[in-house]
């Protein structure tokens, strides 16, 4: 995998800071309406059965041992049954209520990061909800299904009973251990997920496995302040410059340098997330020699400035 790949950037760049995870305990009937729209949602089932089932009718059961990815902001129900209807719903801000809007956090809470209707349930769900995702990582979450489904012999769930031995305690800096394993996580299946025959992933991220075009999308993804131009990316990787912007264009589905500007704006609107970096120095490391040159590339792409956009993105 790239040092600075999509994959890499849910855990170089902003990724999960204090991400809601919670280990959920049920037995007898019970089912939620997710309407959180949390851009990624993990659920796993150490214990048990549920059934997701999508607003777009999409059913899914998750056993023991599987893993699911849900893509926000879509709604859908989680049960012990698809036609059980739901009787708590989960609203942004992973705020949960009844159906005539009573709170029900504390009084269904099982303890640290502990929440469900028994101690002891005969299903226990784990659940991992980012709050906000990076513009590197989201170009591949752009790229999933509504829902996704892992199985054990489709991927390593080892990291899920990691995850699950974590979640109730209440270290110090358990929360920073808690959002690394998450990322550890969505990695994990998003690898395993877009090696599938059935994914769809982008076409950038298929091409990264050709001898050409792939040491191109490296050399542009792990060095983007560098004044690259076609011909300095066909001299690294040894073949012609038509031949590169022919193959890269043809592969990825657009010329090598639309790929790197879309790239190192990408970049620099996840680093702008950081209240601490300048404009400047944003400019700097994503390859534009003044925070002007940076500024006129970014409203070009996103139509709004760099300083406009780092007031939206920033609480």
């Amino acid at each position: 995998m790239a040092a600075m790949d999509a994959l890499a950037g849910l855990l170089d760049g902003p990724r999960a800071r204090g991400a809601f995870l919670l280990r959920s305990s049920w037995t007898g009937s019970w089912a939620l309406r997710i309407m959180a729209e949390a851009p990624l949602t993990v659920l796993a089932v150490p214990r048990g059965e549920i059934w997701i089932s999508h607003s777009n009718g999409q059913v899914v059961p998750v056993r023991p041992g599987d893993l699911a990815l849900t893509r926000g902001p879509d709604h859908y129900r989680v049960g012990d049954h698809p036609d059980t209807e739901p009787t708590i719903e989960i609203h942004p801000g992973q705020e949960c209520r009844s159906l005539t809007g009573e709170p029900l956090q504390e009084t269904m809470s099982l303890g640290v990061r502990s929440w469900g209707n028994h101690h002891d349930g005969e299903t226990v769900m784990l659940v991992g909800a980012y709050h906000s995702f990076g513009e590197i990582g989201d170009r591949l979450i752009r790229a999933l299904p509504p829902v996704i489904r892992l199985t054990p012999d489709q991927w390593d769930g080892a990291l899920v009973s990691i995850l699950g031995d974590e979640v109730m305690k209440d270290h110090p800096g358990q929360l920073a251990v808690l959002d690394r394993l998450l990322d550890l996580v969505v990695v994990s299946a998003l690898r395993a997920w877009f090696d599938r025959p059935e994914a769809e992933p982008p076409n950038w991220y298929r091409a990264q496995s050709d001898p050409v075009v792939g040491k191109a999308l490296r050399l542009m993804q792990n060095n983007p302040a560098e004044a690259w131009t076609v011909a300095g990316l066909a001299s690294e990787a040894n073949v012609s410059r038509a031949a590169l912007a022919k193959r890269f264009t043809e592969l990825v589905g657009q010329p090598p340098m639309t790929f790197l500007t879309s790239w190192r704006i990408d970049l620099a609107a996840d680093l702008l997330r950081q209240p601490d970096i300048t404009v400047g120095a944003v400019a700097d490391r994503v390859g534009y020699s003044t925070p002007f040159a940076l500024s006129n590339a970014f409203k070009r792409v996103r139509g709004i400035s760099p300083r406009e956009h780092r007031r939206l993105v920033t609480p």
